[in-house]
C-alpha cells in the first residue's frame, strides 16, 4: 500500500523509536601511515575535516570501489569512510567463528576501538559520537567485511589455509566489523577518553 505523503492518522505511520544517549570509552587509537590500510596503535589522533592527516583513508574524497557498483570503479566521490571504528567484543566473536584466537584491530585498519556500546556495528547512520576532548564524529553506516581485510588477518596465521581464512572473515564479521564515520568537528582524540553517543530517533520506511 502506498501511504499518503502527509498522513493524518498516526496509526498509518511506521513505529518511531525515540532517540537515545549512551556513554562509552575509547579503548585504543590507531592510524595507518604505512602506505596501506593496516594501522598501528598511537597515544592520540589529530583529526581535521579531511580525517586523520597522513592516514590511508584521509581526504575529502575517495575513489569508488566494489561497495559502490552504481559508479564505474575509481569514480571520485565524497569520503564518508574517514574513520574506522570497531569493538573488541565483536572482533572476538568474529575470531571465534573463524576458528582463530583473536583479530587485532590494526589488522583490519581500525582507527578507534570503542568499549561500552552494545552491538556497536548496528549503530544507525546519522549517529553522532561526542568525545570529551571536543571531537564529533558522525557515523555513515556499518563497515561491510571484505576478503582484503580477511587476507590481512590470514597472514598472521601462517599455519592455516590463507585463502579459506580470508574468505571466512566475510560471513564471520558480517555486522561485527564496526562502522565508518566522518569528521563533523575536528580536534584530538586520546586513548582512554570518554565519549557520549547520540542515536537519533529511528523508523523503518514502509515499502510502497
Amino acid at each position: 500500500m502506498t501511504l499518503p505523503m502527509f498522513a493524518d492518522d498516526a496509526t498509518m505511520l511506521p513505529k518511531i523509536h525515540p532517540s537515545q544517549k549512551l556513554r562509552a570509552r575509547v579503548a585504543a587509537t590507531l592510524d595507518a601511515r604505512g602506505g596501506d590500510f593496516l594501522s598501528e596503535p598511537v597515544a592520540e589522533l589529530e583529526l581535521g575535516f579531511d580525517g586523520i592527516p597522513g592516514d590511508f583513508h584521509a581526504g575529502p574524497t575517495r575513489s569508488s570501489g566494489g561497495r559502490e557498483p552504481w559508479y564505474p570503479r575509481g569514480t571520485e566521490i565524497r569520503n564518508e569512510r574517514q574513520i574506522s571504528i570497531v569493538a573488541a567484543d565483536e572482533l572476538a566473536l568474529a575470531a571465534a567463528k573463524m576458528g582463530i584466537d583473536r583479530i587485532e584491530p590494526g589488522w583490519i585498519g581500525a582507527n578507534l576501538v570503542i568499549e561500552g556500546i552494545p552491538l556497536l556495528s548496528m549503530l544507525p547512520p546519522r549517529t553522532q559520537l561526542f568525545f570529551e576532548g571536543g571531537v564529533t564524529l558522525r557515523i555513515d553506516g556499518d563497515n561491510a567485511p571484505c576478503r582484503i581485510a580477511g587476507a590481512a588477518i590470514a597472514k598472521n596465521y601462517p599455519e592455516m589455509d590463507e585463502t579459506a581464512l580470508a574468505l571466512a572473515f566475510v560471513p564471520a564479521a558480517r555486522r561485527r566489523r564496526g562502522v565508518v564515520a566522518w569528521v563533523e568537528k575536528p580536534g584530538r582524540i586520546s586513548a582512554g577518553e570518554a565519549l557520549s553517543v547520540r542515536i537519533w530517533e529511528q523508523w523503518i520506511y514502509p515499502a510502497g
